[in-house]
């Protein structure tokens, strides 16, 4: 049993992007501005950085910190960005398409001009959120997530009250 246990361990390992763990070169390359589409930045502390223009498409990002970070024109195609923390972060211009949002915390982030085509925002708080400029927003994605009477969104969409 044993044997067949460190087995699967070895094959997850060889995963890529490693099994399920971090990668910590990954994320130092995050951090000191590289692009890096793709990685396994899970646990990620991207908090308070100056990220502008950055390629983190279809990463792994769950349970992220990007609190208070400034990630503007930045893409997020794909990424998993679910159960992340990304409170008052400035995202303009960035490209969420098709992301997983799900379970995040953007309350006050500001997501002017930002893409959300087919975005998953299940669970997604965005209580005082800045969304009016925001485009690919359907009232589908903002029905399964909650804000509150600050969150700003673009004309003739509603969201529910967070509880």
């Amino acid at each position: 049993m044993l044997k067949q246990f460190l087995c699967v361990i070895g094959l997850l390992a060889a995963l890529p992007g490693g099994a399920l763990a971090q990668n910590a070169s990954e994320i130092a390359r995050v951090q000191a501005g590289q692009s890096c589409p793709g990685c396994n930045l899970f646990q990620a502390d991207l908090s308070y950085l100056d990220l502008p223009h950055i390629d983190v498409s279809g990463s792994r990002l769950r349970q992220a910190d990007l609190s208070l970070a400034t990630m503007n024109h930045s893409n997020f195609t794909r990424a998993n960005l679910s159960v992340s923390n990304l409170f008052g972060a400035r995202f303009t211009g960035a490209r969420f398409a098709y992301a997983d949002l799900s379970q995040a915390t953007a309350a006050g982030a500001y997501f002017g001009g930002a893409d959300f085509t087919g975005a998953r925002l299940d669970g997604a708080n965005l209580s005082g959120a800045e969304l009016e400029t925001a485009h690919g927003l359907t009232q589908a994605q903002l029905n399964t997530a909650c804000g509150d009477a600050s969150t700003r969104l673009p004309s003739g969409l509603t969201i529910p009250s967070c509880r």
